[in-house]
């Protein structure tokens, strides 16, 4: 409704809502307007007009090993990933006495035999041990005579190799290999039976029915009812599943890498506002992706967040009731303040944040300052406000003796603007300012990293908060002002699975 109030504005027609039309009243309506070249619309979606964002390449084989050491005994365990998804996995317990990180080197040795046995060319090996790795990459030289062996053995193996990479992991992201090194000591493999692989590929239910039409193993009657009726809302093109919205709109589900991903860069990207959990939900759905637990991994995110906490409100019933500001056309009314004296100063020796925003779209316009003069707001609002929005109608503010003088009187007069004080004339009339100022605070104490750059992130916690789903009119600040969305960079570059 408030973009047809913008459209209908240029042209000095003022909407009225209307409460309530008979069904007769439409049909004849649509029989008086028939065209006589009229197509129905077609609803159909074919699979080649869609376009996928996504691309599926053949990964390579991955390797993870783990090596352990003590007084009791030595253990060594590998893990190789196929390009399905298998795991197929190695262990073995060694008869001599070693170091750790000989037993690591142990661990590698053998998963790469065993991936040469295999006729494997490319591998992405990981280990836990920085030793190991970095030493194997070349960046950190090999000292220890127990390891230089150890390590001319490996480049040896990798000759029979077309490529391979080694990558550090934490030890908690090993834990498949560190598993299997355990089990060694735990249990006797027999060497003449053939070792089968564990099957690790994980099928999602929803996704499973639409390309199979088949149900989980042992699920009941209304299990199977249940998904059916939820199956109903997603589309599968070729390997990428779609939810289907309300609205016709499809939207591209996402794993859990991916998943992460988005909710990194939506909450605290580069135009990330660090909002709460409903409204990144909101976003990311803007943004074109799903998933069934994106609601609940969006609030549990935010609260995890340590900024978000720190910088949380520390009562969320306002002291005052809120009121509802009307404008008659965007950019007709609006309101000014300050924000600080912020101390420590940042790099740039500024201290103060002006603030405009309009109260028909709540767009804020922002600049920093060294000293918030006469002059400064003079500058800002003659730049920045009337030669980009027009001339507004009458601006709203406080008592201040920067917003309050001579040089303002006279820029007011000659663009002929009311100036209103809020004190003596509107009470209530600078709540909404006062908001704004502490939403577009919150937006910048979470994007600064120290109180040096806050005035570098200010442009960016502008834009965050300008491309943010108002709960007021559902739409953002951006797409009322210019009739259009945004692009942001979560859009532009967009994860690959």
């Amino acid at each position: 409704m408030a973009r047809w109030k913008i459209l209908l504005s240029e042209f000095d027609i003022v909407y009225v809502s209307q409460k309530a039309i008979k069904g007769s009243a439409i049909a004849e309506f649509l029989a008086s307007r028939a065209l006589e070249d009229y197509e129905p619309l077609n609803f159909d979606f074919p699979n080649e007009e869609l376009m996928c964002v996504a691309t599926t390449e053949n990964y390579p084989w991955k390797l993870s090993f783990d090596g352990a050491s003590n007084v009791v005994e030595n253990r060594i365990g590998a893990v190789m990933i196929s390009l399905n998804g298998d795991y197929y996995p190695f262990t073995c317990k060694l008869d001599f006495d070693c170091t750790n990180n000989m037993a690591e080197y142990e661990a590698c040795i053998m998963g790469l035999r065993v991936a040469i046995e295999q006729g494997i060319k490319t591998m992405e090996v990981y280990g836990d041990s920085a030793l190991v790795i970095y030493q194997l990459r070349g960046e950190w030289e090999t000292r220890d005579p127990k390891l230089i062996n150890y390590r001319k053995v490996v480049l040896g193996l990798l000759e029979e190799f077309d490529d391979v990479t080694f990558n550090y992991i934490p030890q908690d992201e090993n834990q498949m290999a560190d598993a299997l090194a355990t089990l060694a000591s735990m249990i006797r493999a027999n060497k003449e039976e053939e070792m089968r692989p564990i099957q690790m590929s994980i099928f999602e239910d929803i996704l499973r029915y639409v390309r199979d039409h088949k149900y989980p193993e042992q699920a009941t009657e209304n299990d199977k009812r249940t998904l059916r009726r939820l199956a109903c809302d997603y589309v599968l093109d070729g390997d990428i599943l779609y939810k289907r919205r309300k609205d016709q709109v499809l939207l591209r589900c996402v794993d859990a890498v991916e998943a992460k991903l988005i909710l990194e860069e939506v909450h605290e990207g580069v135009c990330g506002t660090h909002a709460n959990g409903f409204t990144m939900a909101r976003q990311i759905m803007r943004f074109g992706y799903y998933w069934s637990t994106m609601e609940r991994d969006c609030i549990d995110y935010t609260k995890k967040f340590h900024k978000c906490q720190i910088y949380g409100d520390k009562s969320h019933v306002p002291p005052s009731p809120l009121h509802v500001m009307t404008s008659p056309w965007p950019f007709s009314m609006q309101g000014m303040d300050v924000i600080g004296p912020i101390s420590p100063k940042p790099s740039n020796g500024h201290r103060f944040i002006f603030m405009v925003i309009d109260y028909f779209t709540k767009w804020v316009e922002a600049a920093s300052y060294a000293n918030v003069t006469k002059s400064a707001v003079s500058r800002f609002l003659k730049k920045k406000i009337i030669c980009r929005y027009g001339m507004p109608e009458r601006i709203i503010s406080d008592n201040a003796l920067n917003l309050n003088n001579k040089t303002i009187a006279e820029v007011c007069s000659q663009f002929k603007i009311k100036h209103h004080n809020s004190s003596p004339y509107h009470p209530k009339m600078n709540g909404a300012v006062e908001a704004t100022n502490k939403n577009i605070k919150k937006i910048v104490g979470k994007m600064a990293k120290t109180y040096i750059d806050w005035h570098e992130k200010l442009p960016f916690a502008l834009l965050a908060h300008r491309t943010s789903i108002r709960t007021s009119t559902g739409a953002t600040t951006f797409s009322l002002v210019y009739g259009m969305e945004a692009v942001l960079p979560i859009e532009v570059e967009i994860p690959s699975l």
